[in-house]
């Protein structure tokens, strides 16, 4: 067993550059892929197909075939800052740092970008190496693709239920009708449940859930409501003075 280990200890000493090397192109080819190509499946999908009863439902959407509301309750609740940061938000963690010292539960600070590294390319799983590899891969999400293309992921391929992701399946599952037809208040139910979709439901909300969708709607208006996607407009790929899309 311990030449065995020496033996890959001395194959990965040798070949340690071209490994690299591979990891890069692979991860860069994939990236860009999934910039112009829906993902089929996510590792969390596949997990939740083999241990989770029912019916699986995802179903892809374009950016133009979501809710502005849902867009915005989602960077209102999950990441205000994502038309400005470069994938990780330096500010959120410290805020995050602040309050986990003032009490004892703990605050997270990963941006919609980190989410979207860890739900689409990664491994359900927590630990330093996914960390890190979840830092790596929002990088690249943040230099290869748009900001309305990773908030078009993150809306696709959250998990909004027991076997239900994306906001098409949401919708559909919840409210029988297609993304784009999504009021504020129902926008702000399935942001609700983000944190533990399978834990709180959309419509049989408790005190928690219903306490937070209301803060959700009050983070939308002070936001600035659909206007707010001007500045997620301004950081994809789109002229910084054209705002005839978002016309009230």
């Amino acid at each position: 067993m311990k030449n065995k280990w020496g033996q890959i200890k001395t194959l990965i000493k040798e070949y340690y550059k071209d490994i690299a090397v591979l990891f890069i192109i692979v991860s860069v080819s994939w990236v860009l892929i999934y910039r112009i190509v829906s993902p089929p499946f996510t590792l969390l999908m596949l997990t939740r197909i083999v241990t989770s009863d029912g019916d699986f439902k995802y179903d892809y959407v374009s950016y133009n075939q979501i809710s502005p509301y849902i867009k915005v309750c989602a960077m209102a609740s999950e990441d205000q800052n994502l038309p400005f940061h470069s994938g990780l938000d330096i500010e959120a963690i410290g805020k995050a740092i602040n309050v986990n010292k003032k009490g004892r539960k703990v605050f997270g600070a990963s941006t919609i970008s980190q989410q979207v590294a860890k739900n689409v390319f990664l491994f359900p799983q927590r630990s330093y190496i996914r960390k890190g590899l979840e830092l790596y891969f929002a990088f690249l999400i943040e230099t290869l693709w748009t900001k309305e293309k990773i908030l078009e992921m993150y809306l696709n391929v959250a998990e909004m239920g027991n076997l239900v992701f994306g906001v098409e399946a949401a919708a559909s599952t919840y409210y029988r009708k297609s993304a784009i037809q999504l009021s504020l208040n129902e926008s702000a139910a399935i942001v609700a449940v983000l944190p533990s979709p399978l834990k709180y439901s959309v419509k049989n909300p408790g005190n928690y859930v219903a306490a937070r969708k209301t803060d959700i709607v009050d983070l939308f208006y002070s936001l600035d409501g659909t206007q707010y996607l001007r500045e997620l407009y301004i950081k994809s790929d789109k002229s910084l003075y054209d705002f005839r899309k978002y016309k009230k």
